[in-house]
């Protein structure tokens, strides 16, 4: 063994010169181990669905209320209308959708099968009314007017569908009955052909977008051979396509969508503003009731366009955090999917959570640019009490299913009675008493 000296009275060795460091790293190793098995622990946990579709949801109703206040008195003020009635009804609709949230995810599943046809039928009954007596908003047709309030029957035919196609299926797969493509595809696609009419004749193409996806996901998520399901997929694209040819104002959607690179395209105008608003954010944003583009420069920024105006207001890192919030809806609601013991709750699941997903990628893709405008409101954050009590009853149907996960009852029973404490203790963060 060498040694050196140093100074006077002091002697190392050069073998053990860096043994501190050695030992140092030796010992941050095993940390950042533990680290990280920590939360691969907690992805393993029975709960973690459960509070990924809570948290993530929670987190962006309270991002969309703010961002509807910020962008809908600019729009009210605009057009001389009261300031805060677009908020005020939002903030409603938040309120109620927490409640129904709330009992949702609490229910028992077979109450969500007991409904699925009733709802079926008020919905049809629903989207006849607004053909018949519903009020032309925009040249369109889709809502009518319940206690002063406007309802869209539209936003519930999804998640009527959503509950008849998986209790039909679940039945059929039950009896053995999905051996045969006629079996699989009928009454399913008949029923979307009526469901997909009857709102397209509200002038309705985004809706009728998302039940092709409902009806695409439910043949997945059961299994349907790859054959018959790229023919299914094909058929949608050429029906949705058509749809789109025979009405002047959608090929006007399209042929803008395609030629927004023109400096001479007139129909390219919400696209460049909404781009536009999107670039003005930068990285970190213009700070929140700051934007300029919601005076009115970006036509529909309370609803269809609210992504451009929290772009400008929260930057970029504000928009990915919102994409990565969504991520984690996706990432819960296929566990769900995967880990629920039974059939139904695999197909609802499922479909819910490639609905929402869907519906969020459409609208973001849309302000983005690399999307066609489909007038898809963002789930959670943009105005519309509709679209907002439907999407909150989806995201508790998913608790509750989440809920039915190996290990999940006994896990909340074991929580204890309170929810904050329930959310601490499985993070780790408290220890339960005794």
């Amino acid at each position: 063994m060498s040694v050196t000296l140093g100074r006077p009275g002091t002697r190392r060795t050069s073998d053990n010169a860096e043994q501190p460091a050695q030992v140092g790293a030796v010992r941050a190793a095993p940390g950042l181990r533990d680290r990280l098995a920590h939360w691969r622990a907690l992805l393993d946990r029975p709960l973690t669905s459960y509070y990924l579709v809570l948290g993530c949801s929670l987190l962006l109703l309270a991002l969309g209320l703010v961002i509807v206040l910020s962008a809908s008195t600019a729009s009210q003020l605009v057009q001389d209308l009261p300031v805060y009635a677009v908020f005020e009804k939002q903030v409603l609709g938040a309120v109620v959708g927490l409640v129904i949230m709330w009992l949702m995810a609490k229910a028992p599943i077979r109450l969500f099968r007991l409904c699925a046809y009733p709802l079926l039928v008020a919905t049809v009954l629903g989207l006849v009314l607004v053909l018949l007596i519903g009020p032309k908003v925009g040249g369109v047709e889709r809502w009518i007017d319940v206690a002063g309030f406007q309802v869209q029957p539209s936003e519930f035919a999804k998640l009527a569908f959503v509950l008849w196609g998986a209790d039909l299926l679940a039945r059929k797969e039950k009896l053995r009955q999905l051996t045969d493509s006629r079996q699989l595809l009928i009454p399913l696609l008949p029923g979307l052909a009526v469901l997909g009419l009857l709102v397209m004749a509200g002038d309705d193409l985004g809706t009728t977008f998302l039940l092709v996806v409902i009806f695409l996901a439910l043949l997945w998520v059961i299994g349907t051979p790859a054959r018959l399901l790229i023919g299914m997929v094909g058929l949608m694209m050429f029906v949705v396509l058509v749809l789109i040819v025979v009405q002047p104002w959608r090929l006007d959607r399209l042929t803008g969508y395609l030629g927004q690179s023109s400096p001479s395209c007139s129909a390219c105008y919400q696209l460049t503003e909404g781009k536009y608003a999107l670039g003005s954010g930068g990285w970190f944003g213009v700070g929140l009731g700051a934007s300029q583009s919601k005076w009115g420069w970006v036509p529909n920024s309370p609803t269809d366009f609210i992504f451009a105006i929290l772009g400008e207001e929260l930057g970029l890192l504000g928009s990915l955090c919102v994409v990565v919030l969504y991520g984690g809806i996706a990432f819960a609601g296929l566990r769900i999917a995967r880990r629920v013991p039974d059939t139904f709750s695999r197909l609802a699941a499922g479909s819910i959570t490639l609905w929402l997903i869907a519906q969020a990628l459409v609208n973001i893709g849309a302000v983005l640019g690399v999307l066609p405008i489909t007038g898809v409101p963002l789930p959670l954050i943009s105005a519309g009490v509709s679209s907002l009590l439907v999407t909150m009853t989806a995201l508790g149907m998913l608790m509750a299913f989440a809920r039915s996960e190996p290990g999940a009852r006994e896990a909340l029973a074991a929580a204890g009675p309170s929810t904050p404490q329930r959310i601490l203790h499985w993070l780790g963060l408290v220890r339960r008493p005794g």
